[in-house]
């Protein structure tokens, strides 16, 4: 669980430098690759890609 921890937890910052500072910034890019970098070791160690990125809850709609 440690593997995906650490992808999810690079993506979440990666985002977050991406809104506060745009994709052109060297911060940005150095955690996007530290993310993409996270992701392929939770790979290779046999996660899954839904292990990294679960399915959003799909939200009941009522009928009225």
């Amino acid at each position: 669980m440690a593997l995906i921890r650490a992808a999810r937890t690079a993506q979440h910052l990666a985002v977050r430098a991406l809104t506060a500072h745009g994709l052109a910034h060297p911060l940005t890019l150095a955690l996007l690759a530290a993310a993409s970098t996270a992701a392929a070791r939770a790979w290779e160690a046999g996660h899954r890609v839904t292990d990294t990125h679960p399915a959003p809850v799909q939200r009941a709609t009522r009928g009225h």
